[in-house]
């Protein structure tokens, strides 16, 4: 009697490539319905290029290009994400910006960036004096010819941004598939073969959010619509004791290589200074310079001297993916059932939710099915900022478990009970660095000096792999925002 071979897997409804803010906020957004999607993710956890190496703002959209897709997207994402972070717990703070100019040519482009900014609905942008600016802010260098207010503008988690969104992703029925580049792709009438690196996946319908490589997968569906061409920004991160020099985000007038350079409070409670924008042909390098750091500490001595006096605690590069466009690409193909999602850069943290909203209609306009899945769950993702109510002060946590109030990395006042949760979580901490990102671990003054031996032991202990095979960074790893090491951001 002759055995049957094993029907093939039936193709997903979607699958989406990347999983970084945009790819893991677009996989979130259809898990509210009956299908079946794929995240498909080259790294070994989720959020570990662009989106975890920025400076971690907020935005509004207040300063994007009239009439762009990327501002419509960022003033609603801007809303959409911070009420999703109320009710998930990713930290998030209303800090307010201000906007300052430190030439008479930058002074004189303030009034227009006030009007673009209340033709498009952002009413609540005033401008301010001279005589005004150092009540607002006491240590600002001389030399400032004015700005803008703008009190919406905040600060946020980028690392527990993503990992929420595929954490709820996850929860709710995505396949996650870490460690899965995509290398080829066989567009079929009925569905799309992609060739990866753990072998072929099939699906429906593509979301191309690939980030640095979004030009590549386009091209592999017969589509050169942009280049990507990356360009790296630097930050330097201070020493707790800074926050005290500023009580908001200060920002600089917008240039043609994009936001510039600004000076920010970050939800762990320390500064960051960044970032610098260098356009490269590499998109693997993530170094810091001499040059660049240089450049970045001139920029915060005339901005807010006294800050080079505080300790700098990290310097960190990211990438970010830019193309020859200066709006979001955003398109599809109908026929191929495809939607490619690129050049997004530096917003896409705050533009994330919008973005997902505006994939999905377009899907369903391509025929995609949107029946609602019924007993959708929410998340609630660790405590991470300074402001909420970490393991190490929750008396009641403690009393449950004592090893809430083990504290094993001391600088960030991480616990034990902190560290095992993220090694057991629905998508778990697979390396330090991952366990970094979910926890703080090693990111403060000392840079895991007195507890990398604890923090490795812990997650040997928790992952079953020995503590040798953990020291080593992921490839392609590098450290993001934190406490010791805030993202990066345009």
């Amino acid at each position: 009697m002759t055995e049957t071979a094993p029907a093939p897997p039936a193709p997903f409804d979607v699958a989406v490539i990347g999983a970084g803010v945009v790819g893991t906020a677009i996989a979130r957004e259809l898990s509210h319905f009956r299908l079946r999607t794929v995240l498909l993710e080259g790294a070994d956890d989720v959020g570990t290029g662009t989106s975890k190496a920025n400076t971690a703002i907020w935005h509004t959209g207040f300063d994007a290009a009239v009439g762009s897709l990327e501002g419509r997207l960022l003033r609603r994402g801007h809303q959409l994400l911070g009420a999703y972070a109320g009710r998930t717990g990713i930290p998030v703070e209303r800090v307010g910006a201000l906007l300052v100019a430190w030439s008479d040519e930058e002074a004189a482009r303030l009034p227009t960036i006030l009007a673009d900014a209340r033709r498009a609905g952002h009413r609540n942008v005033r401008a301010v004096g001279t005589d005004e600016l150092p009540r607002l802010e006491p240590e600002l260098g001389p030399g400032a010819r004015g700005g803008l207010l703008v009190p919406d503008e905040g600060i946020l988690c980028p690392f527990t941004t993503p990992l929420a969104f595929a954490t709820e992703a996850v929860v709710n029925g995505v396949e996650l598939r870490l460690g899965t580049s995509v290398v080829g792709a066989a567009p079929g009438p009925a569905a799309h073969r992609l060739l990866t690196t753990a072998g072929p996946v099939d699906a429906r319908h593509v979301v191309n959010a690939a980030g640095l490589e979004a030009d590549t997968i386009d091209a592999l569906f017969g589509r050169r619509r942009f280049t990507v061409a990356p360009r790296r920004g630097q930050l330097v991160v201070f020493d707790t004791w800074a926050a005290r020099l500023l009580g908001r985000i200060l920002l600089p007038v917008p240039g043609r290589s994009g936001k510039g350079v600004l000076i920010a409070p970050t939800v762990f409670g320390n500064v960051v200074l960044g970032p610098t924008a260098e356009p490269l042909g590499d998109r693997r390098d993530t170094r810091s310079t001499v040059e660049g750091v240089d450049a970045l500490l001139r920029r915060g001595r005339r901005v807010l001297p006294r800050l080079l006096e505080e300790e700098v605690t990290a310097v960190y590069a990211g990438l970010r993916a830019a193309t020859e466009h200066r709006d979001y690409q955003i398109d599809d193909d109908p026929g191929l059932r495809y939607v490619v999602v690129g050049g997004i850069r530096s917003t896409g943290v705050s533009s994330s939710m919008a973005i997902a909203e505006h994939v999905r209609d377009r899907l369903q306009a391509m025929g995609l099915p949107l029946r609602p899945a019924p007993d959708h769950e929410e998340v609630r993702m660790a405590s991470l900022g300074e402001r909420q109510l970490r393991s190490h002060r929750d008396g009641a946590a403690i009393a449950a478990d004592p090893d809430a109030g083990r504290i094993v990395c001391h600088c960030e006042r991480v616990t034990r009970a902190e560290c095992l949760a993220a090694c057991r979580a629905p998508v778990p901490a697979r390396s330090l660095d991952g366990l970094r990102r979910r926890t703080r671990a090693m990111l403060g003054r000392c840079q895991g000096f007195h507890c990398s031996a604890a923090v490795v032991g812990l997650l040997a202990e928790a992952t079953g792999r020995s503590p040798s095979s953990l020291v080593a960074p992921s490839r392609g790893e590098r450290r993001g925002p934190g406490p010791g090491a805030p993202g990066h951001a345009e």
